[in-house]
C-alpha cells in the first residue's frame, strides 16, 4: 500500500464522528454535512427491508475490486487507517497487483477542511495521462459522515478522469452493491463523453453484429458461451460491466440490449435507461432459463421466432442432455452474498437437487422477478436481504445434505456432520451459463454430499471434547455457571437501554 500524502496521526475526531460513533449517528452527520442526496439515493437504490444490513465484509471492498481490475485506473482511499489496511490486505488476498492509494487524516484536518485539500493535492500528483485514464477516489465511512466533498473535484486533470464516489458502510448494504456504485458513476460519466463528441472504440474493434452488454461479473468462460448462444440470433456478446478498461464503457452502451445476469446493479441500470436501452432480467441457465432469457433477449433486439427457434433447437437439447448426464440427488440449502444465488439455484434444479432454500444478501429487484417466481414455483423459500440467523435457521430446519454458503453458514453446517461449500469460491466462481455451465455443478456438488461419512466419523470421535465455552483442555470437567451469564446479560442489557435513552434523550 502507499501512501499519496504525508503521515499525519491516525483519526481520534472530537466532535463524535468517529469509527465508533454507530451507523445511526454517523448518518445523522452526514446528512447534517450536506450527503443527504447520496443516502437518500442509496437508500432507493439499494433498500435494506425486511431487516438492517446483512453480515457481511466492508461494502468498499466491492468497488476498490472493480477499480484495482481496470488498466490504466489508480485507486485512492480516504478512510481511517484501520479500515484502508483491511480492505489493502483484503484487495491483494484476492489478487490485486498494484498500489491502493492512501490520503491519511487526523482530527484537525478532517474537521478544517484540510483532508479534502490533501485528496485534491494527492490527485493532482498522480494525474499522469502516461499512465492513467482515469483515477478513482473513494470516501469511507469517516470521510462521508463529516462530508469530505469528492464531488467537487475537478472532472479530469491532465486529461485523466477523475471519479469520486462515497462507499460508507451506513449507506451501502454490501459489497456487491458496491460494484455498482463505481460502476454506475463510470457509467454516467462514459455516457455523458459520448453525448459531447468520438469516442475510443473497443480495443478489438466495433462488434459487426449488434451486442448485448453483460452486466455483473462471472466467470470468464460464460461471456464466451453466451456469445454462442446469441450468435444464431445473429447477436454478439458485448463487454462486462464492470469493465476491466475504460474504453469499454463506450461499447457496453453502444448495445442493443443489456442482459442484467446479476440483478442489483440499480444505477447501472439506470445510466443504460438513460441511453435508450432496454434490460433483460435473469441468465441462460438450464434449460428453461436458457429458453426464457433467449425469448427475452430475441423480443428486445426484434429477433425473429424462427431464429429463436433455431437457437433453442441447436442448444436446448445439448443443456438438457448434459443435465440428465449428470444429476444432483440430494437436499440442498444455499446462501451467499454475491448476487448470483438464484440462478444458481435454478441451475442445481434442474440438475435434480432438493433445493429447499434460497437466501442472497442482496435485495429483490425487478431484474430476480423471473427468477424469484420460477423458484417460488418449485417450491423454494426465497430470503433476500438473508441474515446470518436466518441462513443458519435454514439448515437447522431442512437439515441438508449439503449447505452451500457463506464461511460462518459452512462452519456451523460441518458442526452438524453436514457436508458444506464455501459459495463465492466453490459455486460462484464456475461456469454457470449455457450448456458448459450445466456440466459444473455437478461434480463438485455431489462429490461433497459423498462425504457425509467422513463428517459423521469426525463427529463421533470428537463426541465429548466439548463446544463454546467448554472446548479445550480441562484437568476438571468445567461446571455450568448460569448465573454468570445472567449477570452479564443484565449489565448489557442495561448498557443498550442507557445507549437508547442517550439517542431519544
Amino acid at each position: 500500500m502507499t501512501q499519496t500524502t504525508a503521515d499525519v496521526p491516525s483519526l481520534n475526531t472530537s466532535d463524535g464522528v468517529g469509527c465508533h460513533g454507530g451507523k445511526d449517528e454517523m448518518r445523522r452527520a452526514a446528512a447534517a454535512a450536506g450527503k443527504s442526496e447520496t443516502l437518500d439515493r442509496y437508500a432507493a437504490d439499494y433498500p435494506v427491508g425486511p431487516h438492517d444490513q446483512p453480515q457481511s465484509m466492508c461494502p468498499a471492498f466491492g468497488s476498490l475490486r472493480v477499480g484495482l481490475r481496470m488498466r490504466r485506473t489508480a485507486t485512492v482511499l480516504s478512510g481511517s487507517a484501520c479500515c484502508v489496511y483491511g480492505l489493502s490486505f483484503t484487495s491483494h488476498f484476492y489478487g490485486a497487483k498494484r498500489s491502493v492509494g492512501y490520503v491519511p487524516f487526523n482530527s484537525e484536518s478532517l474537521v478544517t477542511g484540510k483532508l479534502f485539500e490533501d485528496i485534491r493535492d494527492a490527485v493532482y500528483q498522480l494525474a499522469d495521462p502516461e499512465k492513467y485514464d482515469t483515477i478513482v477516489v473513494t470516501n469511507l465511512c469517516v470521510p462521508t459522515a463529516s462530508g469530505v466533498p469528492l464531488q467537487i473535484l475537478p472532472p479530469e486533470i491532465n486529461g485523466v478522469r477523475i471519479i469520486g464516489i462515497d462507499v460508507p458502510g451506513f449507506g451501502v448494504p454490501t459489497h456487491a452493491e458496491a460494484k455498482d456504485v463505481l460502476a454506475g458513476a463510470m457509467l454516467r460519466y462514459a455516457r455523458q463523453e459520448a453525448s459531447q463528441g468520438p469516442v475510443q472504440a473497443p480495443r478489438a474493434g466495433r462488434s459487426e453484429r449488434p451486442t448485448v452488454t453483460l452486466l455483473g461479473e462471472m466467470f470468464p468462460v460464460d461471456p464466451v458461451g453466451i456469445g454462442m448462444l446469441l450468435e444464431p440470433l445473429g447477436l454478439a456478446a458485448g463487454p462486462t460491466v464492470p469493465t476491466r478498461e475504460w474504453r469499454e464503457l463506450y461499447g457496453a452502451l453502444d448495445c442493443a440490449a443489456v442482459a442484467a445476469i446479476h440483478p442489483f446493479y440499480t444505477a447501472s441500470v439506470r445510466e443504460f435507461h438513460a441511453a435508450g436501452r432496454k434490460v433483460i432480467g435473469s441468465a441462460p441457465v438450464g434449460v428453461d432459463g436458457t429458453a426464457a432469457w433467449l425469448d427475452a433477449i430475441a423480443e428486445a433486439c426484434g429477433v425473429s421466432a424462427a431464429l429463436v427457434g433455431a437457437a433453442k433447437d441447436r442448444f436446448l437439447p445439448l443443456i438438457k442432455a448434459t443435465l440428465t448426464k449428470s444429476p444432483i440427488k440430494g437436499r440442498i440449502t444455499l446462501s451467499g452474498y454475491e448476487g448470483s444465488e438464484l440462478i444458481v439455484a435454478r441451475l442445481l434444479i434442474e440438475a435434480g437437487a432438493d433445493l429447499r432454500y434460497v437466501g442472497t444478501a442482496c435485495p429483490r429487484t425487478p431484474w430476480s422477478d423471473p427468477d424469484r417466481q420460477w423458484l417460488e414455483a418449485h417450491g423454494v423459500r426465497i430470503q433476500y436481504r438473508a441474515s446470518l440467523q436466518q441462513d443458519i435457521a435454514a439448515v437447522e430446519e431442512f437439515k441438508p445434505d449439503l449447505a452451500i454458503g457463506t464461511t460462518p453458514v459452512v462452519q456451523h453446517a460441518k458442526q452438524l456432520a453436514i457436508p458444506a461449500l464455501y459459495f463465492t469460491n466453490l459455486i460462484s466462481a464456475r461456469p454457470l451459463m449455457g450448456v458448459a455451465g450445466a456440466a459444473s455443478l455437478a461434480q463438485v456438488v455431489n462429490a461433497a454430499m459423498a462425504n457425509k461419512s467422513r463428517f459423521d466419523a469426525f463427529r463421533d470421535f470428537f463426541e465429548g471434547v466439548g463446544e463454546g465455552d467448554t472446548a479445550g483442555v480441562w484437568e476438571d470437567v468445567p461446571e455450568d455457571h448460569p448465573e454468570f451469564r445472567e449477570q452479564v446479560r443484565r449489565q448489557m442489557a442495561r448498557a443498550a437501554a442507557k445507549r437508547k435513552s442517550e439517542e431519544m434523550g
